[in-house]
């Protein structure tokens, strides 16, 4: 993974690629390009010895011309306010591709989770929940887990905002469980529509899912189920990966046995004798048909574009290529599933649980899936339709331009407010 590239200068590059070939202003784009307004705060949590420690932590709420505000909170010692505002934003395009009436935002804590017990973990929740309370709410914005957080984190920040505001409001957050107001088909739904945006590329591009081979970058929770939905429609995976390194079989490897050796031992490393270990790099360039890159940003760059063999990638991941690896690939014809519409499932169903809680009324899973692909389906093919009609060189351009323009038109139609 490249560090120094900037993650929010990416998203701005690629609304400005959109951009060339629509018909709107330069000071709406430039609008566009950047967040309403971004908490930055500091937390002082009381550790389990009694000695306080401080924590860096941010909200961007990048755009609501569609709707609330909507996006993830992730915990990892890499957040930064840069890397807070690009994820914001790409949830606004995000939203906008899959046509859910949502804007976007993100938020993050700078700390390493696995340095802490989950008493602290739980008071740095609390902390940040409270400082969040102001700008929240069910038609304001709504948080959601990301890396390194979920279901647990989740249900803190509600039972905190609930217990705050003296009522009863599960819709102020998703990704909560079952039990405290959550959605069927919420854990799998990031995976699910990387697979289903993979089976409608493949199917565009005349290919045979079916044997397919598959490499998968990253096992948590994305990655994993993506790997197990895709072995489910007939393809092959033969790699994964996660931050420890790699495991390599050309004739292939169960993904939920592979997934039961991590949850033991805490990699996919040293899965089976008879799979080969390799590095993660390895399991990027490897000549497979698919590849799914499923970990953290800017994880292929130009220099490592160059060795990527894959047909076809569908990111699971935000961000997982840098604008120059992406140059790189558009020249080689490798069709990318933008990150926007591949990985768009979380937000998906994420509006479909806060669309239960404000009807008091769940979902079966059944209806959950069916829902969800629906959406991404139309979504591709609303990709597809713009990528011929504009006759445009790579699907990313594509997903931008039909994000791009209904954002532009929600904000035109409404007016400007003084």
């Amino acid at each position: 993974m490249v560090a120094d590239i900037n993650p929010f200068e990416s998203l701005q590059s690629q609304i400005d690629d959109a951009a060339a070939h629509l018909d709107i202003g330069d000071d709406v784009i430039e609008r566009l390009k950047h967040p309403e307004r971004v908490l930055e705060t500091n937390l002082t949590v009381e550790l389990d010895d009694g000695e306080l420690e401080r924590f860096k932590a941010f909200r961007s709420q990048f755009n609501g011309d569609r709707g609330p505000y909507k996006g993830g909170i992730r915990y990892h010692p890499n957040v930064s306010r840069d890397e807070v505002k690009a994820l914001s934003g790409w949830m606004v395009y995000k939203c906008a591709i899959v046509d859910i009436p949502y804007g976007g935002g993100k938020g993050g804590i700078i700390v390493d989770p696995d340095e802490y017990s989950v008493s602290e973990l739980e008071r740095l929740t609390r902390s940040f929940a409270t400082e969040l309370r102001p700008l929240i709410g069910v038609d304001r914005d709504i948080p959601a887990p990301d890396v390194n957080t979920g279901q647990r984190e989740m249900n803190w920040i509600k039972d905190t905002y609930e217990t705050l505001e003296n009522t009863t409001e599960p819709g102020v957050i998703t990704g909560k469980n079952i039990a405290s107001g959550g959605s069927e088909g919420r854990v799998e739904a990031t995976g699910r529509s990387t697979v289903i945006a993979a089976r409608e590329a493949f199917d565009y591009l005349d290919k045979d899912l079916e044997g397919a081979t598959v490499a998968v970058q990253g096992y948590g929770n994305a990655g994993w189920i993506a790997a197990k939905l895709i072995d489910e429609m007939g393809a092959t995976v033969v790699a994964a990966s996660d931050s420890s390194g790699g495991i390599y079989n050309p004739d292939g490897f169960d993904p939920v046995a592979v997934r039961g050796h991590k949850n033991e031992t805490g990699s996919v490393v040293g899965y089976e004798e008879s799979v080969e270990e390799v590095t993660n790099e390895d399991v990027l360039t490897m000549d497979v048909d698919l590849l799914i890159p499923a970990a953290l940003e800017n994880a292929i760059d130009r220099d490592l574009a160059t060795d990527v063999t894959a047909d076809v990638i569908s990111e699971a991941a935000n961000g997982p290529l840098t604008p120059e690896a992406d140059e790189v690939l558009r020249k080689r014809d490798t069709f990318v599933i933008p990150d926007i519409l591949a990985n768009a499932g979380g937000v998906t169903v994420s509006y479909f649980e806060w669309v239960q809680n404000r009807q008091r009324f769940s979902w079966s899973e059944q209806r959950v899936n069916d829902e969800l692909e629906t959406l991404i389906v139309d979504a591709f093919d609303a990709l597809v339709d713009t990528y011929e009609t504009y006759d445009l060189d790579n699907p990313r351009t594509a997903a931008y331009v039909v994000a791009v323009d209904r954002v532009a038109n929600a904000y035109e139609e409404a007016g400007s407010f003084p």
